[in-house]
């Protein structure tokens, strides 16, 4: 019958009480009685981090071994779980159960310079990191295109400072002030050029230069037969009450004196209701499909007005229509060209900056941009001599007028 032992609890134990197990990386040992083992600990006791790193040396006649509980060369296993080991006394047939640690032993060969004593380049990228891979790993597709890239590269460095001689070479000559006034005229030159509707600044008519069927193609101006028929048969009370309403006074002062003969009257009517459209996108934020059904607004129509002034937003979990700032800006120089069809190449620009809520400035120069010629009326007499003096027009004249860019700038208050 084998005999049986019982196991004892040591009790608390301390860091230097803790049992070591010993694994050799090249293989087991044959005489590990020849070994001579010596444990280093780590004197800064007082860091909580480098207190308990050990250092396990194995020294014989042929060769040493060492081990470490830290860096890279530790076994990760004793972070993981705990190791114990089992002490037998064959007297007492107790065993006490002691926690371990384990230490991996590599063999030291003299002279051999450890991976610690080679610091890491941290001044390196990644990419440079994998272009040293594949130089000494790679496969010849792979380094073909790594030297590819590298000439690419020494092209591009040669081409931008050829790039910088050069726009130091204009900045000597124009001064970088005189550059960065050019800049910023061209973008805000730019910026509104891209809300224009189409210009043919050649055309030896004025009519041609801003085409009406730019504008309203003849399939979209037969759709507003029915909605021009509302308008020219709008009596004068309700054209009043248009008027102090105060946000179609463009189409008010047209359908106040349409045109005697049908096809001009006809064209004028429907042109006011596809300004009354505009006029109203123009106050709105965000769009429904609901849009122009009041006024009876045919789905071509609409269709139009969606794609050309909206910009599709994200919101909620849908996808809305909504009128942007730089929409409201298309849509003034939109209506604007529209009211030169509709006034004898003439428009009022004090009515629809009012009509369309923004401010005066801000539509003079949308007129400049599209190269009108700013008008102010003669002063009037009678009972309209304040809507005259408040009045302002554009008209188109040929040649068109081109503006000189200036860009306001502000004086500093001198500190005393």
């Amino acid at each position: 019958m084998a005999a049986s032992c019982s196991f004892v609890c040591c009790g608390e134990e301390r860091e230097a009480d803790k049992a070591v197990v010993v694994r050799f990386s090249n293989g087991s040992v044959q005489n590990a009685d020849k070994l001579d083992f010596s444990m280093l600990k780590n004197t800064e006791e007082s860091n909580p981090r480098k207190k308990t790193r050990r250092i396990l040396v194995a020294e014989s006649d042929r060769l040493s071994y060492v081990g470490q509980n830290f860096g890279v060369g530790s076994m990760k296993c004793n972070n993981l779980c705990k190791y114990y080991v089992g002490v037998l006394n064959k007297q007492t047939m107790t065993m006490e159960v002691h926690e371990a640690q384990l230490f991996n032993m590599q063999p030291v060969i003299p002279g051999e310079t450890t991976d610690s004593a080679k610091p890491q380049d941290t001044t390196q990228t990644y990419r440079e990191k994998v272009d040293l891979l594949i130089e000494a790993f790679g496969t010849n597709k792979q380094k073909r295109a790594l030297s590819s890239r590298r000439l690419n590269q020494v092209g591009s460095e040669t081409l931008q400072q050829a790039v910088a001689k050069a726009a130091n070479t204009v900045i000597g000559e124009k001064g970088l002030e005189a550059l960065q006034q050019e800049v910023a005229d061209a973008e805000s030159q730019g910026d509104l050029a891209l809300h224009l509707p189409p210009c043919n600044a050649n055309a030896d008519k004025r009519e041609d230069v801003y085409p009406f069927d730019e504008l309203l193609s003849p399939v979209e101006f037969g759709a507003l037969e029915q909605g021009g028929a509302k308008m020219a048969a709008l009596t004068p009370e309700e054209l009043k009450k248009l008027k102090d309403d105060g946000r179609c006074l463009s189409i008010v002062k047209h359908l106040e004196n349409l045109p005697t003969e049908s096809e001009s009257r006809d064209k004028t009517a429907r042109c006011a209701f596809y300004l009354s459209l505009l006029l109203k996108l123009a106050r709105e934020r965000n769009i429904t499909r609901k849009f122009g059904q009041e006024e009876g607004c045919p789905r071509i129509i609409q269709g139009k007005l969606f794609k050309t002034f909206t910009v599709e937003t994200f919101n909620n979990g849908r996808i809305q229509n909504m009128v942007s700032s730089s929409m409201r800006v298309k849509l003034a120089a939109y209506c604007l060209a529209l009211l030169l069809h509709m006034g004898n190449m003439t428009a009022d620009l004090t009515l629809l900056h009012r009509d369309l809520g923004i401010t005066e400035a801000r539509m003079t120069e949308v007129a400049k941009s599209m190269r009108l010629t700013l008008v102010k009326p003669a002063r009037g007499k009678g009972d309209n001599i304040e809507l005259q003096d408040d009045s302002r027009l554009a008209a188109l004249v040929l040649p068109l007028i081109k503006y000189d860019n200036f860009t306001e700038r502000r004086k500093r208050k001198k500190m005393h």
